[in-house]
């Protein structure tokens, strides 16, 4: 090949390199028999993902990725954001203990590379309890990498939710929210001052529950979908438009050339119309398609978002269902690591590989007793419900058209395993009946849980005094913050 083709040609290859984002997953851990973390370590690698974002800075999932070389975002939940605003001592602790100490040169490392302050604390739902603590906490946060000399390894960022912006699909009109400008201007600034890139949360399921002129092909990347013209530009997906809501209002506010990290995307499985393994897996590829196609978007062309965070990478029952039950079926896999469908990540694995070794529960269900008056059943149903993770009964469920009283079954069978098989958790006043038959029926599941270790049991119950710690010290807040 003449030199002048091979220059061109190493040309061509490092602007791709430099165009395509990297595309990696959320990792969350509410669940009440979580995959041990080990475990999911070894699903990340086994299916080439290097990128990971989490919701927190659990210890035993930092130390897993310890070695791994996954690259990390590491979160702060929403209800921290007060003290580490307060207190700059606060905020170098939180640093050492969970940056520092892992990130420290003797030992394997954990590669962290940002660390989130918050969790979307501007939702439209949180109304303004948080807007006066976040920039403070992230300066503070910034201040005590640069105290540790990590502040050239990671950067800070906080995670948005596009219902920060005000737009009804109409890009001349698109702005922040009105009670966001003061902070979301003071938030620019300070991603601009330190390089650090705009976290962005993407739904195109959650706009598609609310945009109802719009056809799902159009969410969904279908070549079927009819285009959708806005402010002399043209677009096939909701993807692109969303993104370019975004690039819209930076460029409205003076910095058209930050960077964007979608900080979830994603397309539920269960729970709602419209969420199923099918689409998701229909949404996904298309998504894969349209980050490595190298086409961009209209107003960013031939470049793709610098990071692209999927939601997520495993189902969380405990997951909050506030906004719709769909919220606990995210996952590429379910919650014990099995693939829900196959979709090329663009890392060199075109079909995603299960979790390996996964310890189950004995293979027992809880089902309802057929030869006991049932009159009672449908309320004994509705209290495990509540105790448990009933989701998938949801109008549009995988479980919605399974018929009496066999979704009375699943309720307790739910609420049965949820609570690791205990006899007395099958009783019910008498209706439940423990059998070896498993009673799941086409698309319907009944799921067995993952058997919890000791020392994984003693760290969700650790984990699980701490929430009620916080939750009630908080009940006591003269603010009534959240906890998130």
């Amino acid at each position: 090949m003449p030199p002048t083709c091979c220059i061109l040609v190493l040309i061509i290859a490092a602007t791709m390199f430099c165009v395509v984002g990297a595309v990696g997953v959320n990792w969350g851990t509410m669940a009440s028999h979580p995959l041990p973390s080990s475990k999911v370590v070894k699903l990340l690698k086994s299916n080439n993902i290097n990128k990971v974002k989490l919701f927190d800075a659990n210890s035993d999932v930092l130390q897993a990725l310890s070695g791994s070389n996954v690259a990390v975002t590491v979160g702060i939940p929403n209800a921290m954001l007060r003290t580490l605003n307060s207190s700059k001592k606060a905020a170098d602790s939180w640093v050492h203990d969970n940056v520092t100490r892992y990130m420290s040169n003797g030992g394997t490392v954990t590669r962290i590379e940002y660390v989130a302050v918050g969790d979307e604390p501007f939702l439209k739902s949180y109304g303004e309890q948080f807007h006066p603590f976040l920039i403070g906490a992230s300066m503070n946060i910034q201040a005590a990498l640069m105290k540790a000399k990590l502040d050239n390894k990671v950067k800070v960022v906080v995670p948005c939710s596009f219902d920060s912006l005000e737009s009804g699909f109409n890009l001349s009109e698109v702005h922040f929210r009105p009670d966001l400008n003061k902070t979301m201007t003071e938030l620019l600034s300070f991603l601009d001052k330190h390089g650090s890139p705009l976290f962005m949360t993407i739904s195109p399921f959650i706009t598609h529950l609310q945009t109802k002129n719009i056809s799902l092909d159009f969410f969904l990347f279908k070549d079927s979908a009819r285009p959708h013209n806005f402010r002399h530009k043209t677009y096939k997906n909701s993807f692109a438009l969303s993104y370019d809501t975004v690039v819209t209002v930076l460029s409205a506010v003076g910095y058209p050339n930050m960077e964007i990290v979608v900080a979830k995307i994603g397309w539920p499985t269960d729970g709602a119309a419209n969420a199923s393994s099918n689409l998701a897996e229909t949404f996904m590829k298309g998504l894969m398609s349209h980050l490595h196609s190298n086409l961009g978007t209209p107003l960013r062309p031939h470049k793709s978002p610098l990071e692209t965070y999927i939601l997520s990478l495993l189902d969380e029952d405990q997951r909050s269902i506030a906004s719709g039950n769909f919220e606990r079926h995210w996952g590429l896999f379910t919650f014990d690591g099995q693939a829900k469908y196959h979709v090329d990540l663009g890392q060199s694995s075109k079909s995603l590989v299960n979790a390996q070794n996964v310890e189950y529960l004995s293979s027992k269900w809880c089902v309802v007793n057929n030869n006991k008056d049932l009159s009672n059943a449908t309320a004994s149903a509705l209290e495990a419900c509540a105790n448990a993770d009933c989701t998938a009964l949801s109008p549009g469920g995988s479980c919605f058209n399974i018929s009496w009283p066999s979704n009375i079954s699943y309720a307790f069978n739910s609420y049965y395993q949820q609570h690791d098989q205990l006899a007395e958790s099958c009783d019910f006043g008498g209706l439940g009946l423990i059998t070896t038959v498993d009673p799941s029926m086409d698309r319907c599941r009944f799921p067995i849980e993952i058997r919890v270790s000791q020392a994984e049991f003693h760290r969700l119950c650790n984990f699980l005094w701490v929430i009620l710690l916080v939750i009630t010290l908080l009940a006591l807040e003269p603010l009534g913050l959240f906890w998130q």
